[in-house]
């Protein structure tokens, strides 16, 4: 951070509405950038012990000295209708955070009677810019409401809404050189930019007479009844995970060599910020002793029922019974499955 900085002069912002003022906040400014979090940012507002106690925290904090930094619209009548704050934190240096410093944007605010006026994107722009031009901070990280993320992704941030990032290097670090292949950047920069994803393996069981298997869930309504597997734990492959899960599941022990039935793949949502992938493996037919000595994790699962692909549709959500639906044709066909609209959201 500069020690010697002080707050800059308002500085006008063009936006779709015209210009927008926009001004440096300092220590006075705490109370109104608190009341904006509590109103505008927080699920549960704060009561006035909570707002003085943080305001008196963050006042210090906005001075030259300190570690927050923060850009303000104020109403005609001098009342404070957007704010955005960042908070400065040092990283170990790397070639992508030469001064070992990054920024959280902690709070971006507006009224919502001055909603639409392209306030958010000028306090947040004369943020960045300001954090990046005077305080030499490249790396930049904000959590994001799903509406909120392609302005963010406007203004240069990648990922998804539970976790963006932004690498902003100075003007004459960030030109490129000439040369004949495409430029190189850092690992840990380039892997800001990729897709994130979450992943999942399945074990598919139909009884003796090829009836679909299926658990029944006591912990996720949106999905009742379910195919034995989970989520991959970190250093495992997708069949270990298979697995484990039908392991801990069921008590059941599959044995390999696998055989994928399917893979599938689902776009974020509002119910969860990642992408997800996964994969079915076959888990061959059980006998009735076998389905009869399969014991549950009751904090997962309290029933085992078999029945016909047909009776499976009215008592699961269409996509996972399209899901199911695939999964059973390459059972039959022995060709393995493509089912890539396993959305999240999209019940």
């Amino acid at each position: 951070m500069n020690a010697d900085l002080a707050p800059t002069a308002a500085t006008d912002l063009p936006t779709a509405a015209g210009r927008v003022p926009v001004r440096a906040a300092t220590p006075a400014d705490a109370e109104g950038i608190i009341r904006m979090r509590s109103a505008y940012v927080l699920s549960s507002p704060l009561d006035e012990e909570w707002i003085g106690r943080s305001a008196e925290e963050l006042a210090p904090r906005l001075t030259p000295a300190g570690d927050a930094r923060a850009f303000v619209v104020d109403a005609p009548d001098g009342t404070m209708t957007a704010c955005a704050l960042g908070l400065i934190h040092p990283v170990l240096s790397a070639p992508a955070y030469p001064r070992g410093l990054a920024a959280r944007v902690h709070i971006v605010a507006t009224d919502p009677g001055f909603r639409r006026r392209g306030y958010a994107r000028a306090v947040v722009t004369a943020l960045v810019d300001h954090l990046a031009d005077v305080e030499a901070v490249t790396l930049f990280e904000l959590h994001a409401s799903v509406e909120a993320q392609p302005l963010y992704r406007e203004l240069g941030f990648t990922g998804s809404p539970a976790l963006m990032r932004m690498t902003r290097l100075p003007a004459a670090a960030a030109a490129p050189t000439p040369q004949s292949g495409p430029a190189w950047v850092p690992p840990e920069q380039y892997a800001e930019t990729v897709l994130k994803a979450t992943a999942f393996a399945c074990v598919h069981f139909t009884d003796q007479d090829g009836r679909p298997l299926q658990l029944h869930s006591v912990y996720s309504p949106g999905h009742p009844w379910q195919m034995v597997g989970g989520t991959m734990d970190h250093g495992e492959r997708p069949f270990e995970t298979a697995v484990r899960e039908c392991r801990e599941e069921t008590g059941l022990a599959v044995s390999g060599p696998p055989r994928l039935l399917a893979t599938v793949y689902g776009l974020p949502g509002a119910q969860w910020p990642y992408s997800t992938i996964g994969m079915v493996f076959d888990g061959g037919r059980l006998t009735a002793e076998q389905i009869r000595a399969i014991t549950l994790n009751p904090q997962e699962h309290d029933e085992v029922r078999v029945l016909p692909v047909a009776e499976w549709e009215a008592l699961m959500p269409a996509r996972d019974f399209a899901r199911l639906s695939a999964v059973e044709e390459a059972r039959c066909t022995g060709v393995a499955a493509y089912f890539g609209t396993w959305d999240w959201g999209n019940e």
